[in-house]
């Protein structure tokens, strides 16, 4: 298998954590490409007419996209035990929270990387940072109970978002006011698989 990815993004981030938990980097080759919303590589087009990544070559060469498909694909396949059966309707909320908050941080990042200094929004960004703070509020405020025990799929997706908040966001400080959700953060940030793909421009 192939997984075309790039280094930058969050949601390929969380396929490439998925494989180092599970053990199984040797089994998906990563190809690196370079690809925007503007120039989209010819590699990622043809696996995913939306032009975006990660994109998940299979052997048959037939093509997986959105990273919420790609890693249940892969958890199955390789038995991670990342969407565990006992408590599959949490993990896939919690997955939805971290996938939210990327999706709204990621609206923000291109705002500012994207448009003119003088058509940027402050009200847009500050919209979305709203909804992205009220996320945090909900995960601070339930970090014990959801964030703590054997790591789920869930919890690398809040993982791989607050990672991205402090790449592109950091200084909103998303910690401040939040204890209990920077503390675990702290502890998972330190985890190999965490380590071994933390973004770069």
């Amino acid at each position: 298998m192939r997984l075309l990815i790039s280094p930058a993004s969050p949601y390929v981030r969380k396929v490439r954590v998925l494989l180092r938990e599970a053990g199984r980097t040797a089994d998906v080759e990563e190809i690196t490409v370079a690809t925007t919303a503007f120039a989209t590589d010819p590699q990622v087009m043809a696996a995913n007419p939306l032009g975006k990544i990660p994109a998940l070559i299979l052997d048959d060469e037939s093509a997986l996209y959105d990273s919420r498909v790609i890693t249940r694909y892969l958890d199955a396949h390789f038995d991670a035990g990342l969407y565990p059966d006992e408590a599959i309707w949490e993990v896939l909320r919690l997955e939805a929270t971290g996938d939210g908050i990327l999706d709204c941080a990621l609206a923000m990042a291109y705002e500012v990387r994207f448009r003119p200094a003088d058509k940027q929004s402050t009200e847009w960004l500050d919209a979305q940072w709203a909804k992205i703070a009220r996320a945090l509020d909900l995960l601070d405020s339930e970090a014990g109970a959801q964030l703590d025990g054997a790591l789920t799929m869930g919890q690398i997706s809040v993982a791989c978002a607050l990672g991205y908040l402090d790449f592109r966001h950091g200084a909103r400080g998303w910690r401040t006011g939040r204890p209990q959700l920077a503390a675990w953060a702290a502890k998972v940030f330190d985890r190999p698989s965490m380590r071994e793909t933390a973004p770069t421009s």
